[in-house]
């Protein structure tokens, strides 16, 4: 072997702990290096791009640069640019998605092997701060370590993208959708398709068929978890988690006025037709804390212990109250300004009460079911 060769290779061990920013797999396994060039000390790479207009691309090309300026007696790197072809565009979305599911994408997390936990965070009513619950959650899971995915569900009331300050679009390979990322997470939204602040006027086929997609024609990668902002009530887009996402497990959002209790219950208790899993209540707005330390509660005390108790006896199993969370204006700014307030201050107590959920939620049993154990009989 040539030292010219010896380069390129050493090169291509580098790039190999590259990995593509939306896919998050090595661009070298991706085929994505399409040629390295050396001439002395000079080297250059050229990655080819799923489309033209790829939203990440001066990220690639500084991990790329850098992991070829590692190599001994590499001294300078030139990045250029190309796009893949129609062929091997199909040919990494076959990848990704695995033989035999091309042409027919799955929701992968209904697969037996998948080990996502889903969680359907759902409320009775609008008001009650579900949206800003469900992005906190998501960002205290992600600043656990886990791998987190937020599909917001609220079609017509979509919010999502806006409270995780998400202003990248999703790029498109074939049929698949890579979505964009907020702060490790991976985010999509029907807000992300629309021009400007568009109403979505659609009838049920069309949100069902919406959430199908988010579901399956996104690509998720390896979730330790997913969070579904849904809609207020229980109507279509409920139904429809239900059926495309039959182990789903809803969390269902409440404040403390009994009146919004009992529409919370109703919400939950959606589970006794659809018979999915009930993982727990939130109590937002619990109470508000004054200058002196001392707390006032401007909408009552009790109601979420009603609503997981009301719960429990509809199901017929413990559904537990997983916290209350206090009334803070910073969790609103922060929602308005894009910064999860478990992220921007994790020891003020809303935040404290979140991760406080999270933590409950983040805790799974893991099964055996479908797995092989590497156990071989003895003679």
């Amino acid at each position: 072997m040539s030292d010219t060769d010896a380069v390129v290779e050493a090169v291509r061990e580098a790039l190999s702990h590259v990995n593509d920013p939306e896919i998050h797999r090595p661009i070298t396994e991706l085929g994505m290096v399409d040629a390295i060039e050396v001439d002395g000390g000079r080297v250059t790479v050229k990655i080819l791009l799923t489309i033209a207009a790829c939203p990440l691309r001066e990220t690639l090309q500084g991990d790329v640069s850098e992991a070829a300026r590692s190599v001994e007696g590499v001294e300078s790197v030139e990045v250029d640019f190309g796009v893949m072809t129609e062929e091997q565009r199909r040919d990494l979305q076959t990848q990704l998605r695995g033989p035999g599911q091309a042409s027919e994408p799955v929701i992968p997390f209904n697969l037996p092997e998948s080990r996502t936990r889903v969680f359907a965070v759902a409320s009775g009513k609008g008001g009650v701060g579900k949206s800003s619950i469900t992005v906190n959650l998501a960002a205290s899971l992600a600043r656990k370590g886990l791998s987190v995915g937020v599909a917001d569900a609220d079609i017509y009331g979509h919010s999502v993208p806006r409270m995780l300050g998400v202003e990248g679009s999703p790029t498109q390979v074939q049929d698949m959708i890579m979505p964009p990322q907020a702060f490790g997470m991976k985010v999509i939204s029907i807000g992300m398709f629309t021009p400007g602040n568009a109403a979505v006027v659609w009838r049920g086929p069309m949100l069902h068929r919406a959430l199908q997609q988010f579901l399956a024609d996104v690509y998720w990668g390896d979730l330790d978890v997913l969070l579904l902002d849904l809609p207020p009530g229980t109507g279509d887009i409920a139904i429809s988690v239900a059926q495309l996402l039959p182990s789903a497990e809803l969390v269902v959002v409440t404040t403390p006025q009994q009146a919004a209790a009992e529409v919370a219950e109703r919400a939950g208790a959606i589970v006794t037709q659809t018979h999915q899993k009930l993982a727990g209540v939130v109590e937002n707005m619990s109470w508000m804390e004054l200058p002196d330390g001392s707390h006032v509660e401007p909408f009552g005390s009790g109601g979420g212990k009603i609503v997981a108790e009301a719960l429990t006896r509809d199901v017929g199993a413990e559904v537990p109250l997983l916290g209350q969370v206090p009334l803070d204006l910073r969790l609103r700014e922060g929602s308005d300004a894009g910064m999860p307030l478990v992220l921007s201050e994790p020891d003020a107590p809303a935040s404290r009460a979140i991760t406080e959920v999270a933590e409950q939620l983040a805790v799974r049993k893991v099964s055996l079911a479908g797995k092989q154990l590497g156990l071989t009989p003895t003679s």
